[in-house]
């Protein structure tokens, strides 16, 4: 484990059994953190909206309840009661309609941040993203960070190779030792692979949720 030739496999399999996605290709993801596009207001909301729904689901289920939404937003707005029809989550919904009715003012100033931590710092403050979901949102933002999750903390615990960090894995509050591990897990992988730190958390966290990745224990 933890060696291009891994990384690169576990890459390709994915690849062949159709499921090198996020809310965008794995292609997208790559080029988008190697040079970062600047979304417009729309997109931005939209990448919003997205992680927002993506919380609690596979992500084939969020990506048809999100296009959903998207279709229903661009045909009459983000009214509240026809999105809850289609979702009926009023906390989701009510942070994607207060993020997209702000849109303009929440993406300009997101832009005008002048570093990827005050931007992500930023964006965990929005409706319903929290720290950990702050970091899905700007690595599909362009940002090249990884989402500490779950799976990418239990992956960093068995990198470092110290089992007393097991205990310290929590999905909600991520524990500075165990970041570091998993830091130092994606700075060895980049090192290797030549891949942004996002595209490599990518890669890992579909490994481990299509169970190409097992025995994280």
């Amino acid at each position: 484990m933890f060696t291009a030739d891994w990384f690169f496999l576990l890459d390709k399999q994915l690849r062949d059994m159709g499921m090198d996605s996020d809310a965008q290709s794995f292609d997208e993801i790559k080029a988008n953190l190697s040079q970062r596009h600047i979304c417009s207001p729309d997109e931005f909301a939209t990448h919003c909206a997205y992680v927002i729904l993506a919380g609690g689901f596979s992500q084939k289920t969020a990506k048809k309840i999100h296009a959903k939404i998207m279709a229903a937003i661009s045909e009459n707005g983000a009214d509240f009661d026809s999105l809850l029809r289609l979702f009926n989550n009023k906390n989701k919904i009510n942070a994607i309609c207060k993020i997209w009715n702000g849109r303009d003012d929440f993406c300009r100033d997101y832009y005008q941040l002048p570093d990827t931590d005050a931007r992500i710092s930023y964006l965990s403050k929005l409706p319903h993203i929290g720290k950990i979901t702050a970091n899905h949102l700007a690595r599909n933002l362009g940002e090249d960070v990884v989402k500490y999750d779950i799976w990418i903390q239990r992956l960093g615990v068995i990198y470092a190779g110290d089992r007393g960090l097991r205990e310290k894995i929590d999905n909600g509050k991520l524990d500075p030792d165990v970041r570091r591990a998993c830091d130092d897990m994606f700075g060895a992988l980049c090192a290797a692979t030549k891949c942004p730190r996002g595209y490599i958390d990518v890669v890992l966290w579909k490994s481990c949720q299509t169970g190409l990745i097992k025995d994280l224990s």
